[in-house]
């Protein structure tokens, strides 16, 4: 039976089409690939720019648990080079332990602001809802009230955990010594065991405290420390310096991928006021007019970081793909003793507060300075917001957030 003129046409329409949609495909979909380091998830699949020469013929896509090769028919073998956009990072899902705290809140937004699945995990004894009250409302996020000392699972992939949940002040975690400790170690175990069960990789927030009372300025990772086993600042000190040992021995045994970074004195927005750091006590007294305490003389010695910098180096680190991970210092060198300190608070509160000195808590360190060659070299970083910028913008914060509440107390009288 012979075609008729009206088939005849959508015939050769159809071939036009296919022929189209071929060269469309060798065009817009050629991707040279090139081997990705091994354990490396998120490398892109580089694209025709690389100047890889490969057949157009053939396209590879690269999985994440994975190589796929999907074969297109074509004709042409010439090489072509075709301009191709970068592949966007892989949607993560991410665990931030302590995420409703100073640090892990800044963090949860930051992973959320990348396009990731963020999920919340914090019993609320330090952490703060106004922390992560602006986060509630994202689809990618979800809050879940837990104490991390008790096992908890979670459903679907988990590909990132980030451990930051324990009471970082002195004030705090001397509160409950021994749920302190639980939280360093316990919580670390099962931030540990989850990661083995998802086969995610895991940060472990350390801390310069587990160099105790330093008898080397400034301390390189290499240094041991000399702590008080025996006082009331162990249950922090020791507990963190188990939860290390627990990291090493699962990366060894069972092969889970791990980072560590010990972190020097933090501050900036987020802080609570009433937390008892030196930062916030300082700044916070200042606003209020109140005489500013100064433990001893004022000449112990401080190195302050600003959040904003330790995060950018908490995120390169778990980045970081390595084959013998180990702790890292991170912190600004930068070194200040607490009556300098007091001193630049005051300059920019403009306040009348008088300073008042006290007697040096029991085992409280006289110098801290970390040596951070180690981060330098490895992940290209170095804190760049000085100290009195750092402070300035802690400061505006710390008004806006007293202003708020003093409001909300005098509505409510």
């Amino acid at each position: 039976m012979g075609r008729t003129p009206l088939l005849s046409f959508f015939l050769r329409r159809a071939d036009i089409v296919k022929r189209n949609a071929i060269k469309f495909v060798q065009m817009r979909w050629f991707i040279s690939v090139k081997a990705r380091p091994a354990g490396n998830r998120n490398t892109a699949v580089s694209g025709g720019n690389s100047g890889t020469e490969t057949p157009c013929n053939r396209i590879a896509v690269l999985y994440q648990m994975g190589v796929r090769y999907m074969t297109l028919p074509n004709g042409n073998k010439r090489a072509v080079h075709t301009p191709v956009k970068p592949c966007l990072p892989l949607r993560k899902t991410v665990l931030v332990t302590g995420g409703a705290g100073f640090l892990g809140s800044q963090l949860c937004a930051r992973k959320l602001e990348q396009g990731h699945q963020v999920i919340c995990l914090d019993n609320l004894q330090t952490g703060r809802m106004r922390n992560i009250t602006p986060l509630m409302s994202h689809r990618s996020f979800r809050f879940i009230e837990h104490d991390v000392i008790t096992p908890y699972q979670l459903k679907g992939p988990v590909h990132q955990i980030f451990n930051l949940a324990c009471p970082a002040s002195p004030p705090k975690y001397q509160m409950d010594p021994i749920h302190t400790f639980k939280t360093s170690v316990m919580g670390a175990m099962n931030a540990l065991d989850l990661a083995r069960e998802k086969g995610a990789k895991v940060f472990q927030a350390s801390t310069s405290e587990i160099y105790g009372d330093p008898e080397i300025s400034p301390q390189p990772e290499g240094y041991r420390g000399s702590v008080n086993t025996f006082g009331p600042r162990a249950c922090y000190d020791e507990g963190k310096r188990a939860a290390e040992t627990l990291f090493h021995d699962y990366y060894h045994r069972y092969g889970v991928q791990i980072s560590i970074a010990r972190i020097f004195n933090t501050y900036g927005p987020y802080m609570d006021p009433q937390d008892g750091r030196v930062v916030s006590n300082f700044i916070t007294q200042a606003l209020r007019g109140e005489d500013i305490t100064v433990y001893g003389g004022g000449r112990q010695t401080r190195s302050f970081c600003y959040a904003g910098d330790l995060l950018d180096a908490i995120e390169a680190l778990m980045d970081l793909n390595e084959t013998a991970p180990a702790p890292v210092n991170l912190g600004n060198p930068g070194e200040f003793t607490v009556l300098e300190l007091a001193r630049k608070v005051c300059a920019l509160t403009g306040t009348r507060s008088q300073l008042v000195f006290k007697d040096l808590p029991q085992d409280d360190p006289k110098q801290r300075k970390p040596d951070i060659s180690f981060a330098t070299a490895k992940l290209g970083w170095h804190p760049k917001v000085r100290l009195k910028d750092g402070l300035r913008r802690t400061i505006r914060h710390f008004q806006a957030e007293m202003a708020e509440t003093d409001h909300i107390s005098a509505a409510a009288r």
